[in-house]
């Protein structure tokens, strides 16, 4: 199925893929997706992880298969393999992972504003696995969580929090973070490993609309200079993505020369290539956090050197 459906940078549009694990529904970012083939048997991995159902190699590369079934807790899930089995390849956080699904349905342009993130009720206790839903020909889509699920089986593919440790100690920085981050435990680990860094003048909002309200609000303020000195945004998120976000600051004649990283799990080479258009000042994939906090101290020295000339 061909999955390279270009969007302009910067609309807050996505493309959902649709797919079917047993009787229920569920959708995919397109921009998660590396291609998608037809199923065959994998190999299996002898004590792997129940959910890793084996590896194959479609060209010259091991791919771990992740079954998605077993994942999901589906026990009306069928057993054994039809014709309209899929493996979807994803590409994130610099991983390459197969997931076993029972059908693939289709491809929907929406507005990141269509996507609801789920309530307590739904991801109680960070356990769910929904990172959105959305409203698709009268039918409810659930959005996956799959870097949640991949860093389950393999926390190593999360954010590396060893990389920081050596910061420790570092003196005191009062220079003002502003981050858009919908995964209430990625922030709290973004924020937790700034501080070790010695970054203690965070500020978190839950999505690019959020952020943005944040901003424009320090504009009738006054105070932009005050309460911001840098902006770190997430791709993927609800009401309003990282790239929107991003358009909307470089846009601003007040705000252009705010700092902005985009840290995301999708940092491949296409969406690098939307963000530089954007004007992102540095762009990293959720697992080098180390690489964060480098470049928010590079970012940040510029800007202090450019005020001082």
């Amino acid at each position: 199925m061909e999955t390279g459906i270009l969007l302009e940078s910067g609309t807050n549009e996505l493309e959902i893929l649709q797919f079917r694990v047993g009787d229920n529904f569920y959708g995919i970012n397109v921009a998660k997706i590396r291609e998608i083939l037809s199923y065959v048997k994998p190999t299996p991995i002898p004590n792997a992880d129940p959910r890793i159902e084996g590896i194959f190699m479609p060209r010259d590369e091991v791919i771990s298969v992740i079954n998605l079934a077993e994942c999901l807790n589906l026990s009306t899930a069928p057993l054994e393999a039809t014709a309209t089995d899929m493996y979807i390849v994803t590409n994130f956080n610099m991983l390459n992972v197969a997931f076993h699904v029972n059908a693939v349905q289709g491809i929907h342009r929406v507005s990141w504003s269509e996507i609801i993130k789920p309530d307590s009720t739904i991801n109680a206790a960070g356990a769910g696995m929904a990172t959105g839903i959305v409203r698709i020909d009268d039918k409810l889509i659930i959005v996956l969580d799959f870097e949640k699920i991949v860093s389950e089986i393999n926390p190593e593919s999360g954010l590396k929090i060893s990389d920081v440790e050596h910061m420790r100690g570092r003196a005191r920085n009062e220079s003002p973070i502003l981050i858009a981050e919908d995964s209430a435990l990625l922030s709290k680990m973004i924020v937790n490993c700034l501080e070790q860094a010695g970054y203690t003048n965070i500020t978190t909002t839950d999505n690019g609309q959020e952020c943005w309200n944040t901003l424009r609000k320090y504009q009738r303020q006054g105070v932009v200079d005050e309460k911001v000195a840098c902006v770190i945004t997430d791709i993927e998120m609800p009401q309003m993505d990282g790239h929107r976000l991003t358009k909307l600051i470089k846009t601003d004649e007040e705000l252009k020369k705010l700092p902005v990283v985009i840290f995301s799990s999708l940092v491949n080479d296409e969406m690098r290539r939307k963000g530089e258009q954007l004007g992102a000042n540095a762009q990293l994939s959720k697992p080098e956090i180390g690489q964060l906090v480098q470049a928010i101290d590079g970012l940040l020295d510029a800007a202090a050197a450019a005020e001082a000339e």
